[in-house]
Order: C-alpha cells, then sequence, then structure tokens
C-alpha cells in the first residue's frame, strides 16, 4: 500500500478527520480484526488517540480538536504501520486492556482477548461458591500474566503464581507484575507445564493455553503470525497441550479445587477424543467460547 503522505497532511485536520480516514484506509486494505477490537472505526480510533497520547474515553467533543503538523505526522506513521505491516493494534502501542486492567504488551506474548475476563469478574460464580476460601491460584502457560494478575485483583487474598515455560513471556509477565504493583502477592515462575510446581496445590488452576490446530494456524490472517507460535501451536489437532494438563492437574489441585481452561475452536476434536470426560463448557454474556470447567473430583478420575 502506498500513502501520498502529503496529500494526507494537507487534506486532513482534525482528530475526527484521522479516524475516519484510518478506517476506511483498514477497510480497503482487508486488514483482521481479533486482537482487542472488533472493527476498523475503534482500530482507528485507538491509534490516533495513542499517538496524540489521549485517553481512550476522550469526550467526544474533543474530536473536532485541530492537529498541529507534527501531530498529524505522528498519528500517521502509526497509521501507516498497522496498514503496511498488518500487525495488531497492541503490538504498536505496547498495550492491551483485560477486564478493564492495563498491560504492557509486545511480540513475546499473545494479546490479551480471552473470555475468561468475564469468568473472573464474576469470582466463578456460581462454581465457587465462596471465594473467601480461595487461598492459592494457579495461571498456567500465562503469558503476559493478564488471567493471573486479574485473578489477584478479584481474590485480594488469594496468593497466585504466573508459570509459563517461555523466558520471554515471564519477562512480560513481570514487568506487568511490577507495574500492578503485586509483587508481594504473584510469584513468576518458569516452568514447562507443571514441571517446576512439584509439592504446589491449588484451589484454582486456570489457564489458556496453545490450542491452535497446525493447519487452522496457516491459515489464520497476518495479524496472527505476529505474535509467537509458540503460544499458539498445539499439534495436528490441537489439543497437545490440553490433553497433557488433564493428565496432570489432579496432583496439584486441592480436594474442592477447580479447573478452568481454554480450548477454544479445539473444544470440538477434545470432546470426540475424550467423549466420556463431563466436561461442563461455560456460556460468556459478551461472547466468546470453547471455555471448560472441571472440578477436582472429576480430574481425579480421567
Amino acid at each position: 500500500m502506498t500513502i501520498n503522505h502529503d496529500d494526507v497532511l494537507s487534506s486532513l485536520h482534525t482528530l475526527r478527520d484521522f479516524i475516519r480516514w484510518g478506517a476506511s484506509q483498514m477497510n480497503e486494505a482487508g486488514l483482521h480484526f481479533g486482537h482487542g477490537t472488533d472493527n476498523a472505526l475503534d482500530e482507528a480510533a485507538a491509534l490516533v488517540l495513542h499517538a496524540l497520547r489521549l485517553s481512550l474515553d476522550l469526550h467526544t467533543e474533543y474530536l473536532q480538536s485541530s492537529l498541529t503538523f507534527l501531530e498529524k505526522q505522528a498519528v500517521l506513521r502509526l497509521l501507516e504501520r498497522r496498514l503496511v505491516e498488518r500487525k495488531p493494534a497492541a503490538y504498536l502501542t505496547q498495550r492491551a486492556w483485560f477486564m478493564g486492567l492495563p498491560f504492557y504488551i509486545d511480540e513475546r506474548v499473545l494479546i490479551p482477548r480471552s473470555p475468561l475476563a468475564e469468568l473472573i469478574e464474576r469470582q466463578f460464580a456460581p462454581w465457587l461458591p465462596d471465594s473467601r476460601e480461595m487461598e492459592h491460584i494457579l495461571d498456567l502457560g500465562t503469558g503476559s500474566g493478564c488471567l493471573g494478575i486479574a485473578c489477584a485483583y478479584a481474590f485480594p487474598d488469594a496468593q497466585v503464581d504466573l508459570a509459563d515455560v517461555s523466558a520471554d513471556a515471564l519477562d512480560v509477565a513481570r514487568r506487568n507484575v511490577a507495574e500492578h504493583g503485586l509483587e508481594d502477592q504473584v510469584e513468576v515462575i518458569q516452568s514447562d507445564l507443571f514441571s517446576a510446581l512439584k509439592g504446589r496445590r491449588y484451589d484454582l488452576i486456570i489457564s489458556n493455553p496453545p490450542y491452535v490446530a497446525l493447519e487452522e494456524l496457516d491459515a489464520l490472517p497476518a495479524e496472527y503470525h505476529h505474535e509467537p507460535r509458540l503460544g499458539l501451536a498445539a499439534g495436528v489437532a490441537g489439543l497437545d497441550v490440553v490433553l497433557e494438563i488433564l493428565q496432570q492437574a489432579a496432583d496439584f489441585l486441592k480436594r474442592d479445587g477447580l479447573l478452568v481452561v481454554e480450548v477454544g475452536n479445539a473444544q470440538y476434536a477434545l470432546c470426540e477424543a475424550l467423549p466420556d470426560v463431563p466436561f461442563t463448557w461455560l456460556e460468556f454474556e459478551r461472547g466468546g467460547q470453547g471455555v471448560f470447567l472441571l472440578n477436582a473430583a472429576q480430574v481425579r478420575r480421567l
């Protein structure tokens, strides 16, 4: 895509102008949305406001504000990167939101977008009858740390472990733990699934592991190929990691513990592979699917 900078800078003047132009260009370029926004207009607004160091909840009356020449250049550079590189906006801004909380994000981790936020907000009701009894939580395959950090907010008296095999991902998680001031509540652990967690028992194990089948991965839009393959690919059927979790989790759950795992489109392959497992598939008011819940007794019977 070729952009005539002089033409754009001379013909666009206000915040509204650049948001409208950016959205039109994104639609024309056939960009994919699914990493925090679901449409070109919201994506363009997020990038324009970020370039100008303005809040996402800026009052609409400011949309008619005129930009200086330097501001126009900064906005155009960011929009052009989104159009040309097809890189998700969260990687360009290095900021994503999950459960209303801000997180630092770069290409060492997946961009937060899990429907599990809705479940954490509800403190896992009705599956968890008394949130005061939550003492130990594990976010397995934590990536940026968003699930575990959100759990730390939802259960302020619980200790939370963030575990991941990727040292790069854990660097991002540690930064987010520090930015949220949770160092005393949240521990970051390098672990290949449960390998470094011997002797630990949890009231809740939550995980958004890799679950994309190889054929599906190759067919994903260009935006997804900026994300770490380690966080997406899970073998031919997308089940390699979740099957390991199911085989090992019983040794790390407390007697009344819960296992909650997001497997996305691999839900159907998982049900076919394990037809006798009584998965509870959760529903979400704000959209999303492919999240199952098992209690400790059910996990022990696997």
